[in-house]
């Protein structure tokens, strides 16, 4: 498949489609003032769109594609990952940060 026949399944049961460039703009807030080149967000980027070209599905949930992210952000910055993970994991409380934080402290 190609990614622009990709549908993102949101929460309330709305679908739009995969956007290279709302993913860029997402990851380009979660990295502000970090040491992270445009270069470094675009391929991370490029290593999502690959793994999602992997699987035969035409769908994804806006869930799973979180996950993805953050499973890279992890990797690329640990601020980042938090930031994206505020956002995502749409923290109500400081308990919710605490688990976010100490997964990634554990790991």
């Amino acid at each position: 498949i190609q990614t622009t026949n990709l549908v993102v399944s949101k929460q309330d049961g709305s679908q739009e489609d995969f956007s290279r460039n709302k993913l860029i703009n997402g990851l380009t807030k979660a990295c502000a003032k970090r040491p992270i080149t445009m270069f470094e967000i675009e391929e991370v980027v490029d290593q999502i769109e690959n793994e999602l070209m992997k699987t035969a599905s035409t769908e994804i949930t806006s869930s799973d594609l979180g996950e993805l992210v953050m499973e890279k952000l992890k990797v690329l910055d640990r601020v980042a990952y938090i930031r994206w993970a505020s956002v995502y994991k749409d923290f109500q409380d400081v308990e919710s940060f605490r688990e976010v934080v100490s997964d990634l402290l554990d790991s």
